[in-house]
């Protein structure tokens, strides 16, 4: 059936064109011939009329039957009727009838047009002579160039279609010939073309059904010879794709059985597609597939970060309680698809040891002031000259103090910062006026060791959201650390606003940061250089710090760097 409506649409469109533009050469062919005999005849009198004008003009001198005798005359020579008209329209001599018979010819169209001066020709029914004529007229002028009178020579179109009907048996003929010739190899052309055409089809139909060992035959050569090879190649490609993919799906589903994660995919209608075992231990009703995940997730938690998810289309990230253990929960938006795929990572053990760190890092800050307190009092004594008179021991002394004491109020705030009942007191802030005021607690620093220390912001930046305090000491402890760890250039803080939210970026010309350091930068007492940071004070806790106060206001924080190239680190948060 198909082969049979392919071939009906090829050879029956190569028909239809060759039929068509059979019928349409014939009929041109007789247009053509026509016109070009018509032109050629028409010519022939005007070369005639035009060898006539002398001698008529001279007798319009004379008496009229002289002009009357010589038109009858030309006319039976020429075969043709020859007339002379006035500028007035009235006939002074026609070959054929009496000029007093006939009436004015001042508004025939060849005779009006070459009244005004123009030779003219027409191709129109005489009413006459009642009969289809062929017209030439010829202005006959006087010296001043004036229209005396006009010549008019005609003959009978009956002529011409004569000799075109003797011809149009013969056109009809070779035409038919010819269209009988290109039907027939419109015939072959088609079959050529179908044949291979329907072998690939019925190979493709075989491919769809998951036939890839199909393969197509075609004899001779040409395009359709390398099409078959392209589809064959093609087949074999597919072949062993199908199996790489069988494969890799395979191993897939065995990593995806092995991830000890919670892993579901959920779709667009809210269905979970896919999950693995271990989110079947969290939700075991998820283990019988194609289920609504509002059915099968009790959770809350996880129910507003999957609707979250799906309303922003994009990832977020949330802590939740399934139970009695705590889990790391990451929603990821799937555009192709328009779903969610959803990880949870068990962070029970985790949070249980960061709270142990938590709560040693409180006590043994409360622990170490009151010691610290003791050793201030007795420096001040010492320094006082009752008992050490040595300034350098007293001052190192009076440092070694002073880092403690630094120590123990980070670790405090850190607790402090980590703790749940902290609640910020946002408001707007001037982003601009913040930084200018910390750049003016470094400035003597900077200057001391040959540094700038600069901004780089636009005007009226517009405020940020944010705790005045905490912010403040988030850009401190960012200045300080790239001031102290910097010995030649100078500090950027650069102010970029963006959509929704405001870029706060601290850079250095220092010695950089190696790459294995920067994942680990933002963790507590981890120092890059230990030596130089103590000699330097640094506890190691003013990084850990300045990214706890950008979390608790929802933004985020980044560290670029590489040795010897200086580092930037940039800050994210929200606008008033």
């Amino acid at each position: 059936m198909l082969k049979r409506s392919l071939f009906l649409k090829i050879f029956g469109g190569f028909g239809l064109m060759i039929l068509l533009m059979s019928v349409l050469t014939t009929f041109i062919s007789f247009g053509i011939i026509r016109s070009h005999y018509h032109r050629r005849l028409a010519t022939e009198l005007e070369h005639v009329g035009r060898a006539m004008t002398l001698d008529i003009l001279r007798l319009m001198e004379g008496p009229p039957d002289a002009l009357e005798s010589f038109l009858v005359d030309e006319g039976r020579k020429i075969e043709s009727r020859v007339t002379v008209i006035a500028p007035g329209g009235a006939v002074l001599g026609d070959s054929e009838r009496n000029p007093a018979e006939m009436e004015s010819h001042r508004y025939r169209p060849e005779v009006a047009e070459a009244l005004d001066g123009k030779t003219s020709r027409a191709d129109r029914f005489s009413y006459t002579v009642e009969d289809r004529m062929i017209y030439v007229a010829i202005p006959l002028k006087d010296d001043s160039g004036g229209v005396r009178a006009v010549l008019r020579l005609s003959v009978y179109a009956r002529g011409v279609d004569a000799l075109l009907a003797d011809l149009r048996g013969g056109i009809i003929r070779a035409v038919l010939i010819v269209t009988a010739l290109a039907l027939l190899a419109a015939l072959f052309f088609t079959l050529s073309l179908t044949r291979p055409l329907q072998a690939l089809v019925r190979a493709s139909e075989k491919v769809a059904e998951g036939d890839f060992g199909a393969k197509v035959r075609v004899g001779g050569g040409g395009e359709f010879r390398h099409l078959a090879g392209v589809f064959n190649a093609m087949t074999d490609r597919l072949e062993a794709q199908f199996e790489d993919l069988e494969r890799r799906k395979e191993e897939l589903a065995n990593i995806i059985a092995s991830i000890r994660e919670g892993l579901a995919v959920i779709g667009r209608d809210g269905r979970i597609l896919f999950s693995n075992e271990a989110f079947h231990s969290l939700f075991p009703k998820a283990a019988g597939g194609n289920r609504g995940y509002l059915e099968t997730v009790r959770s809350a938690g996880l129910q507003s970060l999957i609707e979250g998810s799906r309303r922003e289309k994009a990832g977020r990230t949330v802590d939740v309680k399934i139970g009695d253990r705590s889990f790391l929960a990451a929603a990821g938006y799937l555009p192709a698809q328009d779903g969610i795929v959803l990880l949870l990572t068990d962070m029970t053990e985790r949070r249980r040891v960061d709270e142990m760190k938590k709560d040693f890092i409180v006590n043994a800050s409360h622990e170490l002031r009151t010691p610290l307190a003791a050793i201030s009092g007795a420096l001040e004594l010492l320094l006082d000259g009752k008992a050490i008179n040595d300034p350098a021991a007293l001052d190192i002394l009076s440092r070694h103090v002073v880092r403690m004491r630094a120590i123990v109020d980070d670790l405090l705030k850190l607790g402090e910062l980590e703790s749940p009942e902290t609640r910020l007191d946002l408001k707007a802030v001037d982003p601009a006026a913040l930084a200018r005021r910390v750049v003016e607690l470094y400035a003597a620093r900077a200057a001391e060791k040959g540094l700038f220390l600069k901004i780089e912001a636009a005007p009226d930046l517009p405020p940020v959201r944010a705790d005045e305090v905490l912010l403040e000491q988030l850009l401190i402890n960012l200045v300080d650390n790239a001031v102290k760890y910097t010995d030649r250039g100078g500090v950027t803080i650069s102010l970029s606003p963006g959509k929704g939210q405001m870029t706060f970026q601290v850079s250095d010309t220092g010695p950089g940061i190696a790459a294995e350091h920067l994942p680990r930068i933002f963790e507590r007492f981890y120092l890059v250089d230990p030596a130089r940071s103590r000699k330097l004070g640094g506890t190691g806790l003013g990084l850990s710090i300045a990214k706890h106060i950008v979390l608790l206001h929802g933004g985020a924080i980044e560290a670029r760097s590489e040795a010897g190239a200086g580092t930037a680190f940039s800050v994210r948060l929200p606008l008033a």
